[in-house]
């Protein structure tokens, strides 16, 4: 599991120390991979920053999406349960 957020990587360390996530956390300051998937949310931030729309993405091996969950809402979350629902319809898909 990997995370983006448009946040400094310091800010990120931080975030990630305080709340004990231990995934892997990337900085895109610049919102370059961010932007490539369409989640910039110009503006959307503190005091008018741009910031990422919530989104999950499952990407298999080779790069493909296999299956994404996009919300209007910086609030708005999958549920851990609809993730994993989608993640078994991928091994079974795939035959695994």
């Amino acid at each position: 599991m990997v995370a983006i957020s448009v946040d400094a990587s310091e800010v990120t360390l931080r975030h990630c120390q305080k709340l004990g996530f231990t995934f892997t956390f990337l900085s895109d300051s610049h919102a370059e991979a961010i932007g490539r998937y369409g989640l910039l949310h110009k503006g959307g931030g503190p005091d008018g920053t741009d910031i990422a729309r919530p989104a999950e993405f499952l990407i298999d091996s080779t790069g493909i999406t296999r299956w994404r969950n996009l919300t209007a809402s910086v609030i708005v979350r999958a549920r851990p349960e609809q993730v994993l629902k989608a993640w078994d319809g991928l091994k079974v898909t795939a035959g695994r």
